[in-house]
């Protein structure tokens, strides 16, 4: 079930490349209905809505699984923060790009997006993520892992 929703979230990231700087329509000074980010555009009079707030972002720790290369079996460590969210069907997605460690002369690239969240109470959520690494020293890591919840204190 989880490979199926994450195989079709994949398939239609297509929607999202044109996420740059399009936000804003500075001619008519007010923000196209779908904004992701922050409006980047030197209007006057700027639009009081979505844009002009930041979404949420996520914080997120984990290991890539074992991997064997001439070094030897290893994993690697990563952490980061994810992008700000990015409305997907009725939830919501992030973007997440960091590097691993550096371990034995090398390092890996990971690159993607999470799946939707996952209600876990209390008006928290999560989200999963699962993956490869990029391929360095002939060899890459699977990795899954949950984000942490977004803003825990509030």
């Amino acid at each position: 079930m989880i490979n199926n929703t994450i195989s079709d979230f994949m398939n239609s990231l297509d929607d999202f490349s044109d996420l740059q700087d399009s936000n804003c329509d500075c001619r008519r000074k007010k923000c196209k209905p779908k904004c992701f980010k922050i409006c980047e555009c030197d209007c006057e009079d700027k639009c009081e809505d979505k844009c002009e707030r930041q979404r949420h972002v996520h914080e997120f720790l984990g290991s890539t699984r074992l991997a064997t290369y001439v070094g030897g079996v290893h994993n690697h460590r990563f952490a980061g923060v994810t992008s700000q969210a990015i409305p997907y069907g009725n939830s919501h997605v992030h973007k997440i790009s960091v590097n691993t460690d550096y371990f034995s002369d090398h390092f890996h690239g990971i690159c993607v997006v999470t799946g939707p969240a996952i209600d876990v109470g209390g008006g928290k959520h999560v989200h999963l993520v699962q993956g490869f690494t990029t391929v360095s020293e002939c060899h890459k890591h699977s990795f899954i892992f949950t984000t942490l919840i977004e803003n825990p204190i509030q």
